[in-house]
């Protein structure tokens, strides 16, 4: 007898298999028998020591979240412990490199973004041959699509247990198309889709981890039932509010003297909420021509968006990517307010770096980034307008911002250190593997 379709049913087939399918049809993925990574043994690391892995397509060479996330891990994990880690992201080339007890393996893949840099892997074999020469004892995976369903097909193969981390609430991107583009029905029909992907994925982790305690009750509520809240963090050594070399840095940067500086970090993305921000700035700039400079730190497909604001206004400095974490804290620091338009955040890293370096934020409410900001919202937009946000940053501008960002700056360095993230990270990742070697999983 004929069965119907049952998406669910065909993803837990081999939803890895699945996945590279798609993909690979849709950009033409080589045969994932060419590899080429130059494979030696393993790196050798004390019985009582982890080797933990990072499998993750959201890695940028220029920017990203789970890049900064990732790297503040590895330097933990130098500084306080034993174990070693893995690293897996794709790449231009397949490439093996190893720095200290940490090993960084590239997956050739095509390019999705020529600004971001970000790739797409499609040749999922090469995950479970790295996987298999390495064997690590616990498998962290940060993204939600082929790679993900790949990390939990080779954990299950290898037995090594797999824990998810849901850096980015995808869907709601998602359901904004649809409901633009196809109205109520589609909307509802796209909801009750990301719902049923996100349980059919998540639950098979053996732990999900969540930035932000109200994201965290959402997915409860889908149905996905292994999460646990886990907060990021900011280096507070770098971040802070000295050296104050404001002068400098905007003198530096072409910023005109005697202006009110407002700063954006972040892609340049339609995500990001960035359209909002610079019509914002162009009424601002109307009202009071001779009063706000905008400085803009990111690339991404809105670039000429932005070149346009400043060739129409002359009031925007744009300086494109900064990789490096000190020259990015002088650039918080040189700022009197930074801008962040975002409502699809889960955790909002930029805002917090900006506030531990002392320069205090304004947005717009009802994000998951609301609960880091250390200081007053009552100036915040009530909503997701131009208007709406010109308005907030003026009134939050006419404040006492130094005292403000002094304030927020103590309270981040008290509660957000990237150390005290990874001491509770750990304990997760040991925690998990025991579990499942007892299989109480």
């Amino acid at each position: 007898m004929h069965r119907a379709f049952s998406p669910d049913r065909f993803l837990s087939k081999n939803p890895a298999r699945w996945a590279g399918l798609v993909w690979g049809r849709a950009f033409g993925a080589p045969n994932p028998k060419n590899f080429s990574f130059p494979f030696f043994p393993s790196f050798p690391h004390h019985p009582s020591s982890l080797k933990i892995c990072d499998l993750t397509q959201f890695y940028s060479p220029v920017s990203g979240g789970v890049k900064r996330y990732v790297h503040e891990k590895v330097r933990y994990l130098h500084a306080h412990t034993d174990d070693a880690h893995l690293l897996i992201i794709p790449g231009e080339h397949d490439t093996r490199t190893v720095e200290g007890r940490a090993t960084v393996y590239t997956i050739r893949s095509p390019l999705l973004s020529r600004t971001s840099r970000y790739r797409a892997i499609l040749r999922l074999g090469a995950i479970e041959r790295i996987l298999e020469n390495e064997r690590p004892e616990v498998i962290e995976s940060g993204d939600p699509y082929q790679v993900a369903w790949k990390a939990v097909a080779s954990g299950a193969a290898l037995g090594i247990p797999v824990i998810g981390f849901y850096h980015s609430h995808f869907p709601e991107a998602y359901v904004r198309t649809a409901a633009r583009f196809f109205g109520r029905p589609a909307t509802e029909f796209v909801m009750d889709a990301s719902r049923r992907y996100i349980c059919a994925l998540y639950n098979r982790f053996h732990r999900t981890l969540v930035p932000s305690p109200a994201l965290e009750r959402l997915l409860n509520e889908w149905g996905v039932d292994n999460t646990e809240h886990l907060d990021l963090g900011v280096d507070t050594e770098i971040f802070q509010p000295a050296p104050d070399g404001k002068a400098e840095t905007r003198a530096a940067l072409g910023v005109p003297a005697g202006r009110t500086l407002l700063l954006y970090v972040g892609r340049l993305a339609q995500e990001k909420n960035l359209r909002t921000l610079l019509d914002a700035f162009e009424r601002l700039h109307q009202a009071e021509p001779a009063r706000y400079h905008l400085l803009v730190v990111g690339d991404g497909m809105q670039r000429r968006s932005v070149q346009a604001l400043q060739a129409a206004t002359g009031q925007v400095t744009w300086c494109g990517s900064c990789v490096e974490p000190e020259r990015l804290a002088r650039i918080y620091r040189c700022a009197d307010c930074f801008v962040h338009p975002g409502l699809q955040e889960t955790f909002g890293l930029v805002a917090l770096e900006s506030q531990a370096c002392g320069t205090p934020v304004v947005g717009i409410r009802g994000s998951y980034m609301d609960r880091i900001i250390c200081s007053d919202q009552r100036h915040w937009a009530e909503t997701n307008t131009p208007a709406s946000l010109a308005e907030a940053i003026a009134q939050t501008c006419r404040g006492d911002l130094r005292a403000e960002g002094r304030a927020a700056s103590e309270t981040v360095r008290s509660r957000y250190s990237w150390d005290l993230v990874f001491e509770r990270l750990f304990g997760i990742y040991r925690e998990a593997i025991n579990a499942y070697k007892k299989g109480d999983v």
